[in-house]
């Protein structure tokens, strides 16, 4: 007898449409490419777009290693940092190199480097391994600062980048870098995704959800465990990169700080774990909600007080609504946008049935 397996309705009506997917990036990816570098000013991309495309790679790469994975890490600008100057290095050194190669084997770079201080999750889980992680944080801002190779020994060790040359174009302008760090994003976030739709993908979801079960069935738990380390690191090593050459226009340790590290932490957890899309909103809200509360602050209490005490509340504010969501929607963003969908799924649904005339007898 042949049984049929098949999908309860409730799942069925809950699972993502792969073709409603894509119609949506590609919505998405059309205004970013086309729409953008039209209407778009250089204030809103040097201040908002750089800024924003660089840390939401880096949230993906966070949001594969702890999302998914189930790693917790506080080195995230450590790797960034590594990528950077990784590819100014090789830029330096080794100019007959294409820029996107350079940035392919900053990235690699990272990686190695995140395996190594990867090594402690062998033995290691949960808040031990976010400390051993920091080592990485403090380790690598030495190493930088210490040795002046790095920065070709220049005394103040903040370098800047070179032009930025692809196949003979100049991309030295705000929208060039803007139109390449989008295309790096987009072909980094897709990897990602299609990672996680993979066997690797799945086994790093099985090591998150319980490493003696994940062992049971047969992943092999310490190459997992490595395996996510290497590609979110060359992940937010290729990031580092782009935040460095496409939006600071300088390479310095100073740019990649422990804040750094929390700064993309949060990212994922606002925007919500173990989903692509929920490191860049989360990183969307970290960007651009202070940039409009400052302005909203400075436009409403600028003459009362000072640009420090402005600082200060903008933070303190921007805290208390980072708690204030996450005990309302823990699951981020993502989750929350996810509900509101349905519901207008469901009202439209509703009101296109009691539109619809009744079959007559």
């Amino acid at each position: 007898m042949t049984t049929i397996l098949a999908l309860p309705e409730t799942s069925r009506r809950i699972l993502p449409r792969p073709s409603a997917a894509l119609i949506w990036s590609a919505l998405v990816l059309a205004v970013a490419y086309v729409a953008v570098p039209l209407f778009a000013s250089r204030y809103v991309i040097e201040a908002l777009l750089l800024p924003f495309l660089a840390l939401s790679l880096a949230a993906v790469g966070l949001n594969l290693l702890t999302g998914y994975a189930g790693q917790l890490s506080l080195g995230s600008a450590a790797f960034m940092a590594v990528g950077a100057f990784a590819a100014y290095n090789f830029n330096l050194r080794l100019g007959f190199l294409p820029l996107p190669v350079s940035f392919v084997l900053a990235g690699l770079t990272a990686a190695l480097v995140g395996v190594v201080f990867g090594l402690p999750s062998l033995r290691l889980r949960g808040f031990y391994l976010a400390v051993s992680t920091l080592a990485a944080q403090f380790f690598v801002q030495w190493a930088l600062s210490k040795f002046g190779w790095f920065s070709n020994n220049n005394p103040s060790g903040v370098i800047s980048v070179p032009k930025l040359q692809l196949a003979g174009f100049s991309l030295d302008t705000p929208t060039g870098r803007y139109l390449f760090s989008l295309t790096i994003v987009t072909l980094l976030s897709f990897f990602v995704w299609r990672l996680t739709r993979s066997a690797s993908g799945r086994a790093f979801l099985a090591v998150r959800d319980g490493e003696t079960a994940a062992k049971a069935i047969g992943v092999p738990v310490p190459q997992t465990k490595l395996l996510a380390f290497a590609v979110s690191s060359f992940v937010i090593g290729v990031a580092g990169a782009l935040w460095a050459f496409t939006y600071l226009r300088t390479v310095e340790p100073a740019g990649f700080n422990l804040d750094r590290s929390f700064q993309i932490l949060f990212m994922i957890i606002i925007g919500g774990l173990a989903t692509i899309r929920g490191a860049f909103l989360g990183a969307a809200f970290i960007v651009v909600f202070p940039l409009l509360l400052a302005r909203a602050g400075a436009f409403l209490l600028g003459g009362i007080f000072d640009s420090g005490v402005l600082d200060m509340t903008q933070r303190i504010v921007i805290g208390a609504l980072v708690i204030l969501f996450l005990i309302a929607e823990p699951k981020g963003l993502a989750a929350l946008f996810d509900r509101i969908g349905a519901r207008l799924s469901a009202t439209a649904a509703r009101l296109i049935g009691s539109s619809s005339p009744s079959p007559r007898s």
